[in-house]
């Protein structure tokens, strides 16, 4: 199964129990209906970024590799390639803490 329909099917379970949870149990009107979403939020931007980030991460390192095997001259390029790709797990985290922040 490709990686991306797996993140697909996990996204859209989420969902729909997410929007189970307001019919399953009686609330007060506007009592912390938000901070589920808050939640929920703050999770697939987190989890979108680290996933996209593993992928991309992986095809970096494997292409780093053999760019080194080739000539160990270009070593400090390689790794400023796979520092951009992890920074955008990074700017994940940050997403993740101004949304639950709010």
């Amino acid at each position: 199964m490709k990686p991306i329909v797996l993140l697909l099917s996990f996204a859209a379970i989420a969902l729909v129990t997410a929007g189970l949870t307001d019919v399953a149990f009686a609330q007060e009107e506007g009592a912390g209906s938000s901070d589920g979403l808050k939640l929920l939020g703050a999770g697939i931007a987190f989890g979108i970024a680290a996933g996209g980030a593993g992928i991309g991460l992986g095809m970096v390192g494997a292409a780093g590799l053999a760019v080194i095997s080739e000539n160990p001259a270009l070593q400090s390029k390689v790794f400023i390639f796979v520092g951009m790709v992890e920074s955008i797990a990074i700017y994940g985290i940050v997403m993740m803490f101004i949304i639950l922040g709010q």
